[in-house]
């Protein structure tokens, strides 16, 4: 059971009182933001680099190499803390500020997107193959077997890699809140860490978690929702 105590010292710090919606907003605006921009791009980059390995309905070794070997996989190497810091001036070339949740939206896109696309690859590959040489046998176009047949059949996998991405954004937005993004990992940093109020600290864990599980429980129905099998 909750000490009282406990409970009213929470009701009483500003940090839970007043910050902690705003910080919980701005966590939304992130993750949002960035997941939007993050399926956009990396859901024709996914097919992309489907398409285009050795095999594959257009297959262009050159280009796959280099957006497989050397676009997403040098991306996917740099630690999110690395690639935020590095991105500073990028993000102020782009929104005109290096803080708030806007600008942090940047480099948790541009860390999403080959994560993405690497996941949208690999739900492509578990389409069967008869399936797409079927398409082609009844004329249809790369474009028409991309469209009508491969995405269709692939698209319980491109939920769930949605789902995974999404639960993998709230993790680097409270580590983007270390350097100004804000959110709620900005308010666990400054009231959790450098004022020493550790249950503030617990308090943004448990909606962090939470907010995993709803985003969970929600992809997951959805997956069930769309897979015919």
């Amino acid at each position: 059971m909750i000490p009282l105590d406990l409970v009213t010292d929470l009701l009483q710090n500003p940090a839970i009182t007043t910050a902690l919606w705003p910080a919980f907003v701005e966590t939304l605006q992130m993750v949002a933001i960035s997941g939007l921009a993050t399926v956009l791009l990396g859901l024709p980059l996914g097919v992309v680099l489907f398409v285009t390995q050795p095999g594959g309905l257009a297959a262009n070794p050159g280009l796959n190499v280099v957006l497989s070997g050397i676009i997403v996989n040098i991306t996917r190497s740099v630690p999110y803390a690395i690639l935020m810091v590095s991105l500073i001036p990028l993000t102020r070339f782009l929104v005109g500020t290096s803080i708030g949740p806007i600008a942090a939206s940047v480099s948790l896109t541009i860390a999403a997107v080959p994560f993405f696309a690497r996941l949208v690859e690999t739900a492509l590959r578990e389409v069967h193959p008869g399936k797409l040489d079927a398409a082609h046998a009844m004329g249809s176009t790369r474009l028409q077997t991309v469209w009508k047949v491969l995405l269709p059949e692939a698209l319980p996998a491109l939920v769930a890699a949605v789902t995974t991405t999404v639960v993998a954004l709230i993790g680097y937005s409270a580590m983007a809140g270390l350097i100004g993004g804000g959110g709620l990992g900005r308010l666990a940093y400054n009231y959790g860490y450098q004022r020493f109020q550790p249950e503030v600290m617990v308090v943004v864990l448990v909606i962090l978690v939470l907010l995993v599980q709803v985003v969970q429980v929600i992809g997951d129905a959805l997956i069930r929702r769309v897979d015919h099998r």
